[in-house]
């Protein structure tokens, strides 16, 4: 497959203060991350909260610059560029953010939010400039909306459609989408869905679609990736992973969906206990704390990547050394 995105070994410390003595620490939110995005795929990532999910979304498009690692738009590694560099790869590479009530300039009308890239990254200006922005509006389902709107003039879902046209309007090949319908009730959560499947069918977007909740992950998703701590635990095709989870994380994290049939309901506190802090990592694998399979080694030895039979990739020593 056409890998547009690849990162390797992409690792994110954060120097910040600490306790009481205000002594600055390191603190480790992405540890050596790989993962591979292909023109026309979606791949959901998932993980509880402090997992570092947004963070990961934040280094791949470059907003913050890993402390390790590269990351491979093209071919070309982005990790060392400066911002004037990153200008140019930028209309290729877009971010749909979670909240879009933050994300929107609430000074700006909905003509120059949406076609303010264009001028900033294309130099598009004039006539082109508003034919383009009307176009890009009619395809996310906006085209008979007043354009000198400012963002609070707009309900949730709509603010949401316009973060959608601003990161899609200047034709980009991949797009990082960070949880953007968990602000959204259900049936304007299943209208975005809908609308970005329809525009990857369209154009080929590939999308790296980041989010807490399963069952969204699921009807969008082509691959999954499952994220705990920083790290990488999982991989697979999306009903392979539903169908036959291997690592134990991820048995949790599914168990934990609710069943909405009364006869068949289930524990949902699989994992009663919070995730570690990042300040006090565990040794070994990451995840032995709270994983009811844990074994002696997994205590002191961190696991290595093991393939599944599907292609996808776990790291636990369940599966490994020969095991899987």
């Amino acid at each position: 497959m056409d890998n547009i995105l690849e990162a390797r070994g992409l690792t994110m410390d954060f120097r910040v203060r600490s306790g009481l003595s205000l002594r600055k620490e390191t603190l480790r939110a992405v540890d050596g991350i790989d993962l591979k995005l292909s023109r026309g795929e979606t791949l959901g990532l998932v993980g509880e909260s402090g997992s570092g999910k947004s963070t990961l979304a934040n280094l791949l498009v470059r907003l913050l610059r890993p402390t390790q690692g590269s990351i491979h738009f093209h071919g070309r590694d982005i990790a060392p560029l400066a911002a004037s560099e990153m200008r140019q790869v930028r209309a290729k590479l877009q971010m749909v953010f979670q909240d879009p009530q933050s994300a929107l300039d609430p000074r700006m009308t909905l003509r120059k939010i949406v076609g303010y890239p264009l001028k900033l990254h294309l130099g598009i200006r004039g006539k082109a400039l508003g034919e383009q922005t009307l176009k890009m509006l009619e395809e996310v389902g906006l085209g008979q909306v007043p354009l000198e709107r400012y963002p609070h003039e707009f309900s949730g879902g709509q603010r949401q459609r316009i973060g959608i046209a601003r990161a899609l309007i200047t034709e980009p090949e991949c797009v990082i989408l960070d949880e953007p319908t968990s602000a959204l009730d259900v049936s304007v959560q299943a209208q975005i869905l809908n609308l970005l499947q329809d525009l990857q069918a369209r154009h080929g977007y590939a999308y790296l679609f980041i989010s807490h909740d399963l069952s969204v992950v699921r009807f969008i998703s082509t691959r999954i990736a499952v994220m705990y701590l920083g790290r990488i635990v999982e991989t697979g095709p999306t009903e392979a992973i539903f169908a036959n989870p291997h690592h134990p994380y991820t048995r949790a994290l599914l168990l934990s969906i609710p069943n909405p049939d009364p006869a068949n309901r289930r524990n949902l506190a699989v994992l009663n206990t919070d995730i570690p802090s990042p300040w006090h990592r565990p040794q070994g694998c990451v995840f032995h704390p709270r994983c009811p399979e844990a074994m002696e080694v997994c205590r002191f030895e961190k696991p290595v990547a093991t393939r599944r039979d599907d292609g996808g990739m776990v790291e636990c020593h369940l599966y490994g050394k020969g095991r899987i």
